[in-house]
């Protein structure tokens, strides 16, 4: 074993203190644009930031407001304007149409033993103009605050505010609770409701439109006993306050919430807006019968378009029910409703399709399809998990994206007439970019690499036919950390190892170095394989691999085929050889990796969650000679005893290679398929030390899955060592979990490596 220099945990706990330190873009808002005394523009731009503070454990958010001078076609000069502050307690806000006004979604801590309470607030340019206590009026539950049914929406004219909440669910009795006697009731009381239990009707939604609307009613209901155990489904990992939504509409003028009917039963409606003319509402609705799969990061949920129209009450389908479909977008002349649609069930991630809608012509038609094979230089295909909240061009014909392209993200521009794409990052540096929004032609974005942390970019989008020509200017800088160095290498499977039906795949992997290290010494390997497994390692910013490399170690970050950003064919390549096709191609990239870079054969680890936690119990298993040490998050290690705990039971079936129906049960011969994909099938042959951690609230892989390995694992004498962390679900991101769990994986691989 080569000495290596050794951190001790105080060194490691300083070296994450400041690498955690640097902070992450979240969101961005463009001001309206005003004129100077000398005829020149300018706008602001709002930047939401958040960061860990490891002394309050938990993430902070913090603003900080930029000015921008252009002059339509070029950007003259952009800076700060001032320095940054805190954002407390905000929930959701969002900028009117005009600019002029801007809701905002705050929660306030409940005095005494009180419950927290939610205010929805206007802000009128130097004042709060509106404070509302939902809480107080009980019209429904928690306002949803989360990307995946949430919304805050000004109507056009801008008299009304539209979000979604929780149902209202009328308190539940048991058969024996007592009731006080009612003190002071008379027969006039009983007959004559309280003015404030009469249903809720709004007017007009702005002048000049004419009718009402139809809304839900105020008044609480009648429970019978015995519903107060009543089991009520919700939509799995991090979702699980999430049951029923409804759409609920803020009138500001008359300061009176309502909840919106119509809405067929058997959907749960999210992600709204609202229509051209404020004639209705525009959502994605989906369906949950016969019972709720988890949502999160499953964009293969039966869903469809509706519009609710708000004079008549009626409810259309504007989109195929057959299919998934979300984020949809509406352009600034509003005519036309962009959205991205995928097959239903199948892998949770997918190359999507961009369909749009013609709000006049009521046509839909096809904007890209999903694309089989990525080919180098073209149009890798759409695998992002949302649209930009603004993605429209300012001439309503163009939009903006950004998707893996293998492994890097880059931001592209499509003619929604044509079909065309056009690369807005091509000729800018290799790494990950996203789009944070465009208006007015303005785009705002956010980049970063493995070794630099978020930077904030901004450019003015050229006009159609030269959008390869947009210049970007860095508004906020983030230095490079020293001593990483990165690359991108590229594999191609033996011929053995090809699969049948899709032959001709190769899969990508980013190395990264310690350059610090003398270059007489062989570093040790860390190997991670990505979850999902229909995810992707981006060329980005990442905090555990940018930390484990400044500690000395080289980390292997392996996009196997399966992967996003390579076709759809790399993505039906996997399910039904998962725990082979995707093993083989880590363990070949690690055995390439060892012959071509100066790195420490003696000295390999594994770290891996979720699907990556399964791939790693797998490696130590199928290959004990290669692996000395093991840190799994969360993992996968038995399908078969998972399938009926996990809020994804498709995801079982799917990866296995079987189908998935709700009425249907396993039989034998699945049960013994899926067991036999399983990393708990190899656990007599592991002889790495592994280090387990896991989330007790987690709904995705729940945490009966990593105990059934740990205690596999200490009946074979193995040592092992679990974490257990209350709190925290399958991402295992509460600031203190991470923390902790970066500082105990760090300790085992040197222990255990003998660095």
């Amino acid at each position: 074993c080569v000495p290596q220099v050794q951190p001790r945990a105080e060194e490691l706990s300083e070296l994450y203190r400041e690498l955690s330190q640097h902070p992450g873009l979240s969101t961005a808002c463009l001001g309206p644009d005003l004129t100077t005394q000398y005829g020149g523009k300018y706008c602001s731009l709002y930047t939401e930031w958040s960061q860990r503070d490891l002394a309050r454990a938990e993430n902070i958010k913090f603003c900080r407001q930029y000015l921008i001078f252009h002059d339509g076609a070029s950007i003259v000069y952009s800076g700060p304007a001032g320095t940054c502050s805190e954002i407390k307690d905000e929930l959701l806000s969002r900028e009117s149409p005009s600019g002029t006004l801007k809701a905002v979604l705050r929660k306030v801590p409940g005095k005494g033993k009180e419950k927290e309470k939610q205010f929805l607030e206007v802000w009128d340019q130097n004042r709060k103009a509106k404070s509302i206590d939902l809480t107080a009026l009980d019209k429904h539950g928690s306002v949803y605050d989360d990307d995946q049914f949430g919304c805050l929406a000004w109507s056009h004219s801008e008299t009304h505010l539209l979000y979604v909440a929780e149902k209202k669910r009328p308190k539940a009795e048991s058969f024996f609770e007592s009731k006080a006697p009612e003190l002071g009731t008379s027969d006039e009381d009983t007959e004559h409701p309280k003015k404030e239990d009469a249903p809720v009707k709004v007017g007009s939604p702005h002048p000049g439109s004419g009718g009402g609307w139809l809304w839900g009613c105020g008044a609480d209901q009648a429970v019978p006993q015995g519903e107060k155990f009543v089991y009520h489904e919700d939509w799995g990992e991090t979702l699980s306050t999430r049951s029923v939504p409804v759409l609920c509409i803020l009138d500001i003028e008359g300061n009176s919430i309502s909840v919106l009917e119509g809405i067929p039963e058997h959907l749960s409606p999210g992600q709204a807006f609202w229509s051209p003319e404020d004639t209705g509402v525009v959502f994605v609705g989906w369906w949950h019968e016969p019972f709720r799969l988890g949502l999160r990061h499953c964009t293969n949920r039966r869903s469809a378009l509706f519009y609710v129209d708000l004079t008549g009450g009626g409810c259309e389908l504007l989109s195929e029910d057959t299919k998934a479909v979300w984020s949809p977008r509406l352009s600034p002349d509003g005519c036309r409703i962009v959205y991205l649609e995928n097959n239903v069930l199948g892998p949770h991630q997918q190359c999507s399709r961009l369909r749009m809608y013609d709000w006049y012509t009521k046509h839909t038609s096809t904007v890209l399809e999903a694309v089989p094979r990525q080919a180098w230089g073209a149009f890798p295909g759409i695998y992002c998990g949302s649209l930009p909240g603004m993605c429209w061009a300012a001439d309503s014909r163009r939009i903006l994206l950004d998707t893996a392209q293998r492994s890097q993200q880059d931001v592209f521009v499509v003619d929604t007439a044509t079909g065309t794409t056009t690369s807005l990052t091509a000729d800018a540096p290799q790494g990950s970019w996203s789009v944070l929004t465009i208006d007015r032609d303005l785009l705002v974005a956010r980049f970063s690499t493995p070794s630099c942390p978020p930077m904030l970019k901004v450019a003015v989008l050229p006009a159609a036919g030269h959008e390869a020509q947009a210049q970007w200017i860095c508004l906020q800088d983030a230095p490079p950390v020293p001593g990483i160095t990165w690359g991108i290498r590229t594999l191609q499977s033996p011929p053995e190892q090809e699969h049948p039906q899709y032959e001709g795949l190769d899969f990508d992997a980013i190395l990264m170095r310690p350059s610090e290290v003398p270059t007489a010494q062989k570093p040790p390997l860390v190997v991670m394989p990505h979850g999902g497994p229909h995810s992707v390692f981006t060329a980005g910013w990442m905090l555990y691999p940018a930390a484990l490399c400044r500690a000395g170690f080289a980390v292997l970050l392996v996009n196997y085929r399966g992967s996003l950003g390579f076709g759809q064919d790399n993505v039906d390549s996997l399910p039904g050889n998962v725990g082979t096709q995707d093993v083989q191609d880590v363990q070949l990239c690690v055995e390439r990796v060892l012959q071509e870079e100066t790195l420490d054969a003696s000295r390999v680890a594994l770290v891996g969650g979720s699907h990556g936690g399964f791939l790693a119990c797998h490696l130590i298993g199928q290959f004990p000679d290669t692996y000395h040490a093991c840190v799994v998050r969360n993992p996968v290690v038995n399908i078969a005893s998972m399938v009926a705990t996990t809020d994804i039971p498709d995801w079982c079936l799917t990866e296995t290679g079987l189908p998935y129906k709700p009425d249907a049960l396993p039989d034998p011969a699945q049960w013994t398929e899926m067991l036999h994909k399983s990393p708990i099938r190899y656990v007599d042959q592991v002889r790495a030390p592994v280090l387990l951690m896991l989330g007790e609230d987690d709904r995705r892989v729940p945490p009966k899955q990593g105990l059934e390995y740990y205690r596999a694992l200490k009946a074979r004498g193995m040592p092992t060592r679990l974490l257990w962390y209350p709190g925290n679900n399958h991402a295992l991101a509460g600031v203190e979990a991470e923390a902790d769990g970066f500082m105990n994986m760090a300790l085992w691989l040197l222990k255990h490596l003998q660095c």
